[in-house]
Formats: C-alpha cells, structure tokens, sequence
C-alpha cells in the first residue's frame, strides 16, 4: 500500500509540470490567434485614443493606409499576448497555491483568487512595460517619418533612461494591469458560477464570464489606458509627471467624460474576443488535466 501511495505520489508529480507545460502553450496559442484576429480593431482605438478622432475617420484612414501598415506594430503585441496568458494564469495560479497555505484563514478565501491576480498584475507590468511602449511609439503615425522601423524605435529608446524610454508611464500601467488582473481572477470565477447556473456548457461559460468580467474591467480602467497611450506614443519632448500628462489629456477632451472614453465601445469588442477566447481555453485545459 505505502509503495502503490508513493507511486501515485510520483505520478502527480510528473503531471504538474506537463500541466503547467500545457497551459502555456494553448495560452500563448489562443493569445497569439486572437491578437491576430482583434489587431485592426486595437489600432483604431489607439487612432482614436491618441487623435481624439470620430470612428468613420479613424476607419477611412487606416483604409486608405493599406494592409501593409494596418499590420504595422503588430510584432510587440503578439509577442505580448503569447507571454501574457501563460506568465498572468501561471504566476496567480503559483501564488494563490501559496497564500492558500500560508494564510491560515486569516483571509477569506473568496479574496485570495484576487489577491493573487494583483501581485500577478505587478509582475506583468514589470514584464511588459517595455513591450507596450515599443508598440505605442510604432503605431502613432506621427513617428513613421523619424522612427520608421522596429529596430530604430530600439535603437532611439536604448539612448534614453528607463524612467523615460522603455518605462515610461510605469506607474499608470502598474495600476491599470495589477488592478485589472485582480478583478479579473475576483469576479471570472464568480460570474462563470452564475452563467453555468443557467444550463450552459462549461466552455461556453467561461468563454461568457471572460467577455463579461473584462467588458466591465475595461470600461472602469479605460482612462488609464488612454492616458498610457498618450504617455508612451511620443519619444523625446518635455519630460513631465503622470498628473500634468493627465491634465492636458483632460484639457484636450474638452473636460468631457464622453470624449475621453471614445474608443470605448471597441474596447469591449476587442476584449470579448481576446478574454473569452484565454478564459475558455484556459478553463477547458485545466479541467481536462485535472
């Protein structure tokens, strides 16, 4: 009996690893696919975040640009997503074991899951700070002229200081993904319950509550999100603080709510793609390899 206990011991123990494994690369799958499928979308947003332009402009002029450079900057972001899913479920999952042992019921165990998404979220902005500024600078079309390529947009960020070239808006990000990654792991679990209880399938709940819980993360944390764009699209200039950037992008709106949160509504769409997709693949292997 002790000998058939420690073989099965054995046998967990080599399955852990070829969990993780899995889940790191249908992750980075199904994030490098939807990155693909939802880029179009994303630029007009960041046209639109960064020119404060209706959608029909927005939509003739990336039209009018082509396929060439509607795809152009899209090298950072699959990167990113491929990285994402896998470093974010695999990191929270890593520390929500550890919290579960440690806390001792001096946390509620409904809190830990977002408890752990926070400190997931401030790894990732460590991570991907640099990747999301290469992206900005590449797809503000006001530096096609002076920073034509990837590799000169490396060349003129390495010349800076971390502060202001490849860390620039550190702080806004590190608020924006450490909260957003604890809401996230929060409600995801909570809300797919709830879907589940109305008699659908297990992927289709998942893929629902994803849609649902980054739908409402992303409206509630767009600002950050458009002041981090306006941040990083520019290299060079006046070196200034995270609240005199917010000050002239408020100014620039017009002081307008509306106005600051267009874009929005392809938020959304671009989120039920791209979280439903990680949160229906993600729970569907983890079920299975359980």
């Amino acid at each position: 009996m002790a000998e058939s206990r420690h073989h099965e011991q054995d046998k967990e123990g080599l399955r852990e690893p070829m969990i993780y494994f899995h889940s790191y690369l249908l992750g980075g799958t199904s994030g490098l696919v939807s990155t693909l499928i939802v880029f179009p979308v994303y630029k007009t947003v960041f046209r639109q975040q960064i020119n404060n332009s209706p959608l029909h402009l927005v939509v003739a002029q990336l039209y009018k640009e082509g396929p060439v450079k509607l795809f152009r900057g899209v090298s950072p972001p699959l990167l990113m997503r491929t990285l994402n899913g896998t470093l974010l479920f695999g990191l929270q999952d890593t520390l929500l074991r550890q919290l579960s042992l440690s806390s001792q019921s001096v946390i509620s165990t409904s809190a830990l899951p977002a408890l752990a998404g926070f400190g997931a979220g401030l790894v990732e902005a460590v991570v991907f700070t640099p990747l999301e500024r290469v992206q900005n600078v590449l797809q503000n079309s006001q530096n096609d002229r002076h920073l034509p390529t990837l590799k000169s947009v490396l060349v003129r960020l390495k010349t800076q200081s971390l502060v202001i070239g490849y860390y620039k808006a550190f702080l806004p990000i590190t608020a924006r993904n450490a909260l957003g990654s604890s809401l996230y792991f929060g409600l995801k679990g909570p809300v797919c319950d709830v879907v589940a209880g109305q008699g659908l399938s297990p992927l289709v709940s998942s893929f629902l509550s994803g849609t649902l819980t980054s739908m409402a993360i992303s409206l509630a944390l767009y600002p950050l999100s458009v002041l981090i764009a306006n941040m990083q699209a520019q290299v060079g200039g006046e070196v200034t603080g995270v609240m005199a950037y917010w000050r002239m992008l408020w100014k620039s709106r017009q002081r307008s709510v509306a106005l600051l949160y267009r874009g929005g509504s392809l938020v959304i769409l671009r989120s039920c793609i791209t979280w439903g997709i990680t949160t229906a693949i993600y729970d569907w292997q983890k079920k299975n390899s359980s």
